[in-house]
C-alpha cells in the first residue's frame, strides 16, 4: 500500500532497507543530522516511531538492535 512518509523518513528507511545489515545510530546521526549528530539524537527517536506507526503491521521489520542501532529484517 502507499504510504505518506516525510523526506527524512523516506531517507532513513531507504538506508535500513538497502543496509545489508545493522546501520549504526551514529552513522544515521552524521548521515541525516551532521558531524555533531547530539542534536538530532531524539529526532531519530521521533522519525524511527513514526515509521513503525506508518508500517503498519509491516513495523516488525523495522528492528533496534539494542545499543547499536536499526536493521530491516529481511
Amino acid at each position: 500500500r502507499e504510504l505518506s512518509l516525510t523526506g527524512t523518513e523516506f531517507d532513513i528507511l531507504s538506508v535500513l532497507v538497502n543496509s545489508k545489515g545493522v546501520v549504526g545510530r551514529a552513522e544515521l546521526l552524521m548521515r541525516f543530522w551532521g558531524a555533531d549528530g547530539t542534536q538530532g539524537s531524539k529526532t531519530l527517536d521521533i522519525h524511527v516511531a513514526n515509521l513503525r506507526r506508518k508500517l503498519g503491521s509491516a513495523r516488525r521489520r523495522l528492528e533496534t538492535v539494542r545499543g547499536i542501532g536499526f536493521r530491516w529484517a529481511r
